[in-house]
């Protein structure tokens, strides 16, 4: 498995391709809201199994904060790393960016695979796309100083 930030439009419709699937056709979240207006001003991640996209995930700056949004794989795949591959292909994609603090919205069944990469909660549970959601948060680049 490996994944990759898209550079193509294959690759950004295999990432839509997922979402879809997970998202709309899984979780029943409406189209509207799961492609929305932050498409164009985020970067895309797909995971490869071989040729075959079976994940995927975005990622967009807001306040010099990283915003980790939409991560999913396909279900076949759960439990098996594959959230774990792509989340850290984006951890790196936020520190070559100089980003040292992530934010995400967690499903709360989720909580505990964000737990387990470092993310701890700090928001009440909120409503999401009728799902329920934590906020969660890591710190990923440490500011250096000169004693360091």
């Amino acid at each position: 498995m490996q994944a990759v930030q898209t550079t193509t439009e294959q690759q950004l419709e295999d990432a839509f391709y997922i979402r879809k699937k997970v998202f709309v056709e899984e979780q029943k979240v409406p189209l509207e809201l799961e492609i929305d207006e932050f498409e164009n001003e985020s970067a895309h991640f797909v995971l490869y199994d071989q040729d075959e996209p079976i994940g995927a995930g975005r990622f967009r700056t807001i306040d010099k904060i990283g915003k980790v949004e939409r991560i999913c794989i396909m279900p076949s795949y759960r439990g098996m790393g594959a959230g774990k591959i792509i989340m850290q292909t984006i951890e790196h994609f936020a520190k070559d960016n100089k980003i040292q603090q992530l934010k995400l919205h967690a499903q709360t069944y989720a909580i505990p695979f964000y737990e387990k990469l470092g993310y701890k909660v700090c928001s009440e549970e909120f409503m999401d796309a009728g799902i329920p959601h934590k906020t969660m948060i890591k710190q990923v680049n440490e500011e250096k100083t000169l004693l360091d």
